[in-house]
């Protein structure tokens, strides 16, 4: 090989690096080749990030001159910065070589060995070659040493810091601190290595001797905050910085568990792992093991069901990807947050989120793995919960079934086998409950005893098996009425307060436990000691609970218990006084969620009515503030249906409460609670829309804020019914955000003189209003009377007892006309609809003639005049404006009037809801018509409709030119089209298919082209220019089975979206005859129109009952009583 004089140049590859380990440990940003040539002149290759194997690939080439020394020195260095180099980093490897060294490997790669750090030799792989130089390319090739006073001390630094990490000498640490602290001493704030400097100096500190005192651990994790805040997302070191500080905020709660350490750490691994692709270094060997640890921190949490503590669990979740070790207790502990929930604000979504949860964790833990058997317990407990809230039965059977399996893997000898016998002797009870199966309360009962026989006297869950058992037995009692099965709970439940000490914080309920099963034996012997003790126990239970703990409300319900279960033996008017009192305190306990106070709120109006108690009233307003908080919590329009279908015998409440206030006497308070409580949904999506004209001249800045709030309150709905649970639950916490907001401005409007009642509940002379134009006839069914409330225009509200007429009755008339509507449809033209005259005459009798009587001879009514029906629960199916003497009169002048002979008939969903059409009659713009229509819609939506196409025609013809007038049908007839048609014009037709959907009324829906038109569609839409809408489709006003009180149908959409007056129908319309209805309907607006006016928006009650006086002899009964007016 010749020498190097004899050479003009070489050049050498650096290729590859292994075994790369640094000696202090410390995390790198890099690694970087330096070649160097003599005291001041070297060669620096690109700094490469190290691979999770400890290696890296550099690639990287030099040319070297002749003229260099033939001496040069190769170091491996670790730079702990990527974007601006603070020193020269820490040296990993030095090896003095000569170029004839490097040249005697030949042409082929090469192996470069390093002296060992900790017990591995780091090597490089190179390669030389001879080539002949370029001119004046040395100075291309060669950078400067660093060589300045920071760059020496931190060098030093490095250096020290690296000897103590490897001898443990302290003297090596403390010279290692003098050195960063002196570099970060002359690096001050607007220094550019001011991050690098403080770095160095708080990984030193925190790795040596201040590892145990917090306040230097908090010190030292403040020196990294400063360091991120320098080097923000974007910036080349902002992985790092950020590892550093999560690393000191992992260590810091390891010290001492206090949450928001972990929390913290948690979130900024979000930002991290993005940021450390998979295989490299830093995520392998240590960003990995950070993040696992926080993520382990986290699931060792309390389980917290905040909207904070909800989005933590999700942030975890994020953090753990199929295959993640931890992925199912992540999924778990979302499973629980959500679920506890769930128990406080009772929302449907939150409990099947979690059964979807615990489903996954479940999957993940297949047949062999330690866990399954305990996610598919904490499975069956969701399901569970679901089929208590929602009762069907597949839940109850599935959770058995679990339970089945989880007892097959907890084998005799299992150390929780006794566990798995008492969840499957639970379910098993439950199931009992629900059918009344002997054999699953008698096998239960065996579980539960088996699985005390696995929990001996000292074993640490005897006292749950024994409260388990006892239940159990006292299950089997309520059915089989054998006093042993009471007897033997109370013995058991006395064992298990006999376990518990004094102080014990659970003791409680064990008390609460034994006086239920003492009330029960009460009530079979009527022995007043076991009475008494139940008392007692309770009482003694509530003086040790504070008074804000949750559970002081069941204290007081069953304390409200013993009280009502000793009046109903001994009839002591003071025990009924005393059980009222603990039903109030309950109800009223603020540290309950609403959905428990409301169960114990509507049994207090319940068992009021039963023993006649004056408080009932009271009761019932209870409950309808309740319902209304609880309500309101809820963030989409859907989900407040549900809350208002979830409680057993709820829905009657409204007509129960204004029924009680009838029978007190107080009328005026009658009309209050029925339009309160049946107006909930629309009431409360109202307040969201409610003109602000009075406030904008009293506070014109208050008014745009909540216009303002209202605005995105009523759009944050929308958001919360996400598929994306994580963006539905972030809609969510900014829907509750916005809502204490509004809620904030409301308050601060009902300080402003003249305005103390804004938007609370209106007042028997702000719903009077509804009656300026014509009395309003308000229908309560209840179970306890049924009756009507007439409001006049002024005075007092009328009472019209219907003594003919119960529930009962009612809900048999409505059945009728649904058997009887379809059949007379069948029917030919002149064929006489018997079984509807009989029906229409029944209604006649038993309803609207002891209404008429009033209308007439009491409040004077003059014939024609406008009158309202407001109808509620059975009443809402029934035909009211139909009403039909069918009779001749007494004197044979003629036949007797009907309804529509006598007055002109509209409905209104409620008072509120006529007045706020009314209200917005002040928007005037100039009317613009659109007939919209739909006869072949898309395939199984419906059959055609062979005559809207000449049903639109005959509408444009017969409406004036003096409207912007145009016709949407056909392929142009889709959802978005109509939607757009609605929003754009005053007056609209619509002529197509209508569906309702009985299991989701705000799915009813009009058929279009593409896709259906919801009611929740029209509701989201804000129209307050709309006047009028003609519903030519069938079912289009009718109401929720589940919430008749409610009146959620298409009508009333339109009309809370804006349309002040709309025409709707009761069932199905034979579109061939509904065309002779909308021809006289038409002719009736357009007549004593003159030149450039246009139709009156108010006048379609009084066309539409003319149109169907006019249609007689062409359109038959059932078809023309289909068709009913809504508005103003």
């Amino acid at each position: 090989m010749p020498g190097i004089a004899e050479i003009q140049s070489i050049r050498l590859e650096v290729i590859s690096g292994r075994n790369l380990k640094v000696p202090s440990k410390r995390m790198p940003a890099g690694i970087y080749i330096s070649i160097n040539v003599d005291s001041t002149r070297r060669w620096k290759s690109t700094v490469r990030v190290l691979s999770s194997d400890k290696s890296v690939a550099c690639g990287d080439t030099v040319t070297l001159s002749s003229h260099e020394s033939p001496a040069l020195s190769v170091e491996i260095r670790a730079p702990y910065e990527v974007d601006r180099m603070l020193g020269n980093g820490e040296v990993i490897g030095q090896l003095h070589t000569s170029w004839d060294e490097l040249l005697d490997r030949g042409d082929e790669p090469f192996e470069l060995s390093f002296p060992p750090v900790h017990d591995v030799n780091p090597s490089l792989t190179l390669k030389a070659a001879i080539v002949h130089a370029c001119d004046n390319q040395d100075s291309a090739l060669f950078d400067s040493l660093v060589d300045c006073q920071i760059a020496r001390e931190t060098d030093a630094g490095h250096a020290r810091y690296a000897e103590y990490r490897t001898t443990k000498t302290i003297s090596h640490l403390n010279h290692a601190l003098q050195h960063f602290q002196l570099v970060l001493d002359r690096c001050p704030v607007d220094h550019p290595d001011h991050a690098a400097a403080l770095t160095n100096l708080a990984w030193a500190r925190l790795q040596g001797y201040i590892r145990n005192d917090l306040q230097d651990i908090d010190t030292t994790t403040s020196l990294f905050h400063k360091a991120l805040a320098l080097r923000p997302q974007g910036h080349p070191d902002h992985a790092l910085s950020l590892y550093h500080l999560i690393f000191a905020l992992n260590w810091r709660y390891s010290k001492e568990r206090t949450a928001v350490y972990i929390h913290k750490s948690l979130q900024l691994c979000c930002k991290l792992l993005p940021l450390c692709p998979e295989g490299t270094y830093l995520r392998s060997t240590s960003v990995d093991r950070e993040v696992d640890y926080a993520i382990s921190g986290c699931n060792k949490l309390p389980i917290d069901a905040s909207d904070e503590g909800i989005h933590l669990r999700r942030v975890v979740l994020e953090l753990c990807p199929l295959g993640q070790k931890y992925r199912p207790r992540a999924l778990d502990n979302l499973a629980h947050a959500v679920e506890v929930r769930f128990d406080q604000h009772g929302s449907i979504d939150d409990l099947e989120e979690s059964i979807q949860l615990r489903r996954e964790a479940v999957s993940l833990c297949p047949e062999g793995h330690s866990d399954r058997g305990a996610y598919l317990n904490n499975l069956a407990l969701s399901l569970q919960s679901c089929f208590d809230h929602q009762g069907k039965s597949h839940d109850l059977d599935e959770v058995i079934s679990i339970h089945e399996e989880a007892l097959c893997l907890s084998p005799v000898g299992h150390g929780f086998r006794d566990c798995a016998l008492d969840n499957l002797g639970g379910a098993l009870c439950t199931r009992f409950k629900k059918h009344g199966d002997v054999d699953d309360i008698n096998r239960g009962v065996s579980l539960h005893r088996e699985a005390l026989t696995l929990c001996p006297p000292g074993h640490p869950r005897r006292d749950t098996t024994l409260n388990n058992l006892a239940l159990a037995l006292k299950e089997r009692y309520d059915k089989s009425h054998v006093i042993e099965n009471l007897n033997e709970a109370i013995v058991l439940y006395r064992e298990s307060l006999r376990l518990k000490r004094l102080d014990d914080p659970e003791r409680h309920r064990t008390l609460f436990n034994l006086s239920s099963v003492l009330c029960s034996r009460f009530t079979r012997t009527r022995q007043n000691e076991d009475v008494e003790e139940a008392i007692r126990l309770c009482q003694e239970s509530l003086v040790v609970l504070p008074l804000l703990h949750p559970d002081r409300y069941f204290g007081l319900m069953w304390l409200q218990e013993a009280y009502l279960s000793r009046y109903q033996v001994q009839r002591n008017p003071t025990d009924l006084s005393l059980a009222v009192e603990n039903y109030r305190l309950a109800s009223r306990h603020l540290t309950q969620g609403f959905p428990p106070r409301i169960i114990e709120a509507i049994d207090w109006a319940r068992q009021a009515e039963v023993y006649q108690h004056g408080s009932a009233l009271e009761a019932y307003q209870m409950c309808l503030e309740l319902f209304d908080n609880h309500v309101m919590t809820r963030s989409s329009i859907i989900s407040r249906r549900e809350a208002a279908t979830a409680f057993f015998d709820a829905q009657s409440l409204p007509v129960d409460a204004a029924s009680c206030a009838v029978r007190s006497n107080d009328l005026q308070q009658a009309v209050e609670l029925v339009e309160h409580g049946r107006g909930q949904q629309w009431s409360l999506a109202s307040r969201l829309r409610t003109p602000l004209e009075d406030l904008k001249s009293a506070s014109p800045q208050l008014a745009q804020t909540l216009a303002e709030l209202s605005k995105r309150l009523s759009d944050a709905q929308g958001s919360t019914g996400s598929i994306d649970s994580a963006a539905a639950d972030r809609a969510a916490t900014e829907y509750r955000r916005l809502a204490r907001q509004w809620e904030a401005a409301v308050a601060e409007i009902r300080d402003i003189q003249g305005f103390s009642q804004f938007l609370l509940p209106p007042s028997y002379r702000d719903l009077q209003a509804a009656a300026r134009y014509g009395p309003v006839v308000i229908l309560i069914a209840s179970r306890y009377s049924c009756s009507a409330i007439i409001v006049p225009t002024l005075g007092q509200p009328h009472h019209v007892a219907l003594p003919s007429i119960a529930l009962a009755d009612l809900e048999d008339l409505k059945d009728r006309f649904a058997r009887a509507i379809p059949q007379a449809s069948k029917m030919g033209l002149r064929q006489p609809r018997n079984d509807l005259i009989v029906l229409l005459r029944a209604v006649w009798d038993d309803i609207m003639l002891p209404i008429v009587n009033v209308l007439e001879n009491t409040l004077k009514l003059k014939r024609q005049s406008r009158i309202w029906l407001c109808p509620t629960a059975a009443f809402t199916s029934i035909p009211l404006h139909a009403a039909h003497p069918f009779r001749t009169k007494a004197d044979c002048s003629g036949k007797e009037p009907c309804l529509e002979d006598l007055y002109i008939c509209s409905y209104t969903p409620t008072l509120s809801a006529l007045i706020r059409s009314r209200q917005m009659m002040k928007n005037h713009v100039p009317p613009s018509f659109v007939a919209i229509g739909q006869g072949h819609p898309g395939a199984g939506t419906g059959k055609a409709l062979l005559a809207v196409d000449s049903e639109l025609e005959l509408v444009h013809k017969l409406v004036p030119a003096t409207a912007n007038r145009s016709t949407l049908s056909g392929d142009a007839a889709t959802r978005a089209g109509a939607l757009e048609a609605l929003e754009q014009n005053t007056w609209v037709h619509l002529a197509c298919h209508g569906k309702q959907d009985h299991n989701q009324p705000y799915n009813s829906h009009f058929v279009m082209k593409d896709a259906p038109l919801t009611l929740l569609d029209i509701m989201e839409k804000d129209i307050p220019h709309a006047e009028f809408a003609f519903l030519s489709a069938c079912h289009t006003a009718v109401g929720d089975k589940e919430t008749p009180d409610e009146v959620i149908h298409l009508a009333a959409g339109l009309q809370f979206s804006g349309f002040k007056s709309v025409v709707g129908t009761l069932w199905e319309v034979d579109d061939a005859v509904a065309k002779h209805v909308v021809e006289a309907f038409y002719q009736n607006m357009v007549k004593k129109l003159g030149d450039g006016e246009f139709m009156d928006c108010t006048k379609a009650a009084w066309a539409l009952n003319r149109a169907t006086h006019a249609v007689k002899t062409k359109v038959p009964l059932e078809q023309r009583m289909v068709f009913i007016h809504i508005g103003v």
